[in-house]
């Protein structure tokens, strides 16, 4: 039986899942390197923002925060949802989607149905990732909500703010990592046209990434130093 991959086809989806993995596993699981992306920074900006809320009694405006990174998140969770319902329509009639493709100068359609499927699902996969980390950032900004109405005032919450924070900040990671996802579901897109095309934007997306996260003018901007604040 022949093999619905190609070896160029194998080489580019081992160069984008080592991009996309690759990536994660060493900007989020080696401290050195994620303590100088802009990730840290918000996240040393949160914990500030939870300690000043120890400074007011009316928290009206940090639930109002929450509630628009909620909204943010949801859309995108939403989003993902009407992804995949039009992936699972391409997957019911393979030759639409094969004609319209291929109308793409310089692009090498697969003709199997099965080498079809295999990129449709690879793209399934990755929504339904970015899903469920963006519904379970949801539910931790919704956790951080309740965790800002249960602040006293006073430096003896400290503790408790720093709880908030905590669970904000989770929320903050798991929200990029579904973001992440949709950069690489759109370099994972360009393997429906050929190969190589895979292998070019999984590259280009790892560079938009690195240069976002770690040498962009924001990050710059979120490491200047703020006199100290709260508790």
């Amino acid at each position: 039986m022949d093999l619905p991959l190609t070896l160029l086809d194998c080489i580019a989806l081992a160069l984008f899942a080592l991009c996309w993995a690759g990536y994660a596993a060493v900007v989020d699981r080696v401290p050195s390197i994620h303590a100088r992306s802009v990730i840290a920074a918000m996240d040393e900006h949160r914990r500030r923002w939870m300690r000043m809320a120890l400074l007011r009694e009316n928290r009206i405006s940090d639930i109002s925060i929450i509630g628009n990174l909620m909204t943010s998140t949801s859309f995108l969770a939403n989003t993902s949802i009407f992804i995949l319902g039009g992936l699972v329509a391409l997957l019911g009639a393979p030759e639409i989607g094969q004609r319209v493709f291929g109308a793409v100068p310089f692009a090498a359609v697969p003709e199997s149905t099965v080498a079809w499927e295999v990129r449709l699902f690879l793209l399934i996969f990755i929504f339904v990732r970015a899903f469920f980390e963006l519904t379970w950032a949801l539910r931790q900004f919704n956790y951080a909500s309740t965790c800002i109405g249960a602040l006293g005032t006073g430096p003896e919450w400290t503790a408790q703010a720093d709880v908030a924070a905590q669970v904000a900040n989770r929320g903050a990671r798991h929200f990029n990592t579904g973001l992440r996802a949709y950069y690489f579901g759109l370099a994972a897109l360009a393997w429906i046209v050929h190969p190589v095309a895979l292998m070019l934007s999984s590259l280009l997306v790892l560079s938009e990434l690195h240069r976002r996260e770690f040498r962009s003018v924001v990050r710059d901007a979120l490491l200047i130093q703020a006199p100290p604040s709260g508790p």
